[in-house]
């Protein structure tokens, strides 16, 4: 029997969260559509920032809603770790928000990039307010012509949940797109919603919560080629081995 893959969800776990209880049934959902075991493990937030390599034992990382975080440090640095060593990579609602601090400090190098709510007097505040909130919200997402996530869902445009107040500062968002990282999912008046990073095996982040999906008992295309993406990790990791 194939062992299973092991996710890290890098969160501060907590039952009264709906994505938090979402994500476990999202992955189970994917796995049984992709025919595999998946074993998700929460990762609280300050284990990281302690020490990166923990994250080494995993095929996947998933930087989960639920921010602030216990250690925002913590978050941006197993983003890190995962987009520096090729580590499949979700990250959805606080998760993306922080993947685009991560890049935008440790990639190009503007260092007070930071979060309004985290940090309300940033000099640079790269994630601020919406200008309308999408808590609890429904919203239609145009995904861009040549793009992963496009290729993943097989169209155009896709309807998403969300439950957030904050994302991508209009002022800011020109600075991100110069190098490997694009804006590759937008809302009806042109709005950052979801980014990926080229060249990365797979580094996907999204401002909605595709694992809502499993509330209703649906497996998200998303997750499962995520899923997809982390069993084609682990099988490099495990030939790896076998050779040396």
């Amino acid at each position: 029997m194939r062992a299973p893959i092991h996710i890290a969800l890098i969160g501060d776990h907590d039952p009264a969260i709906t994505a938090h209880r979402a994500i476990p049934l999202a992955l189970d959902l994917a796995a049984q559509a992709a025919g595999c075991a998946v074993e998700g493990i929460w990762v609280a937030t300050p284990e990281p920032e302690r020490d990166p390599a923990l994250l080494a034992g995993y095929d996947a990382i998933w930087c989960v809603p639920g921010s602030p975080y216990a250690s925002m440090a913590g978050a941006l640095a197993a983003i890190r770790f995962a987009r520096e060593q090729g580590v499949p990579f979700l990250g959805t609602c606080g998760g993306f928000q922080h993947a685009l601090i991560e890049y935008a400090r440790d990639v190009l190098g503007l260092a007070e990039a930071d979060h309004a709510e985290s940090s309300p007097g940033a000099a640079m505040p790269l994630i601020a307010p919406l200008a309308c909130s999408l808590a609890e919200t429904t919203g239609e997402i145009v995904l861009r012509e040549g793009s992963r996530i496009r290729a993943i869902y097989g169209y155009e445009r896709a309807t998403e949940g969300f439950n957030c107040s904050y994302g991508v500062n209009p002022q800011y968002r020109a600075l991100l797109e110069g190098g490997q990282l694009h804006i590759t999912g937008v809302d009806e008046s042109g709005e950052a919603r979801v980014a990926e990073l080229g060249g990365h095996p797979f580094f996907i982040a999204t401002l909605f919560q595709p694992e809502r999906s499993a509330l209703r008992g649906v497996a998200h295309p998303l997750i499962a080629a995520y899923l997809q993406a982390a069993a084609r990790h682990a099988n490099r990791q495990y030939e790896e081995m076998i050779r040396r």
